[in-house]
């Protein structure tokens, strides 16, 4: 039953998604792509894993960072995927209220910690490059315990704050959610309880991380670009250059569409390009991510054929 009758007040006990498309082909089509794009995800990312802690070489703390990135993307697709292709798959696709929540929270969760990690890996990339001499001391085991603890704090705040709105909101009339996911916006205009005080919070929260997070990729570059600049060598510029180009290419992408989706005026896009977005920073960033930091890092690189070494000799 999607509908409860509680002293002549609907309440919804279940919503219905209606995903990308309703074209059969189109369904097909899009199923077999996200499905592979996940396949990709889970093993390119659990393989950087798996790699960075077999190998002694990468017990470093931009690997260590790096490490529970793939385990965020692994998390963030893994909120939205399997119920994005279940729904290519049958002719009504619900989630109940309870599981409406968990996506939610998943997907604000691990969304506002992929912000964190990108904010602390330019951290690490600012004392790498500016502070050389004291990276090792700046950057020991016990700060960046401390570090990754803070970045699971916001993401856990900010979810929390998706939480209480939720609850907030009351769901007395249609129950259709016009996205692939429970996602905050289309709830919103589901909701027939007024809605000003729970965008409020969740603005709040969700503008804090981004300001935060923003703030401290911004300023550690700033600062990265004025020592490479002072630099001599240009041997060591282009190295500078190189150890950041992946994490640059990372923050880029993502900082661009959520941006997209959470910043821009609502009247400058539609429904449906919300949802072609919402796909990209969902599903497509965390397949991308492991290529972007692999195929630019000759210490991967290295890491990789040497464990390809031992297993095939």
């Amino acid at each position: 039953m999607a509908h409860l009758e509680d002293e002549n007040n609907t309440v919804v006990t279940e919503f219905l998604l209606l995903g990308l498309t309703d074209d059969p082909v189109l369904q097909i089509t899009l199923f077999i792509i996200i499905i592979c794009i996940y396949l990709v995800t889970l093993s390119g990312n659990l393989s950087t894993i798996l790699l960075i802690r077999a190998s002694p070489q990468l017990h470093l703390p931009m690997y260590f960072f790096l490490s529970h990135l793939a385990s965020t993307d692994i998390g963030y697709s893994s909120t939205v995927t399997p119920n994005m292709l279940v729904n290519f798959l049958v002719e009504k696709n619900t989630i109940s209220y309870l599981g409406c929540i968990i996506q939610l929270d998943s997907a604000a969760f691990f969304g506002t910690l992929e912000c964190y990690l990108l904010a602390v890996m330019a951290y690490d990339r600012f004392v790498a490059i500016c502070s050389p001499l004291l990276y090792s001391t700046k950057l020991s085991t016990h700060v960046c315990v401390q570090l990754l603890i803070g970045a699971y704090i916001g993401g856990f705040i900010n979810a929390s704050s998706f939480t209480l709105s939720f609850f907030y909101f009351a769901f007395c009339g249609p129950n259709i959610v016009n996205h692939f996911f429970c996602d905050f916006t289309p709830l919103v205009e589901l909701s027939c309880s007024d809605v000003g005080v729970p965008t409020s919070i969740t603005s709040f929260s969700s503008g804090t991380a981004a300001l935060i997070t923003v703030l401290v990729i911004a300023v550690s570059y700033i600062y990265i670009l004025i020592t490479i600049l002072k630099m001599h060598s240009t041997e060591g510029r282009q190295k500078a250059f190189s150890t950041c180009t992946s994490h640059l290419t990372a923050v880029t992408l993502y900082y661009g569409t959520t941006t997209f989706i959470y910043v821009m005026p609502k009247s400058t896009y539609s429904t449906d390009q919300n949802k072609v977005v919402s796909v990209f920073y969902t599903v497509v960033i965390p397949m991308l991510n492991p290529f972007i930091y692999s195929l630019r890092n000759n210490e991967i690189k290295g890491a990789l054929k040497r464990q390809l070494g031992k297993k095939i000799f």
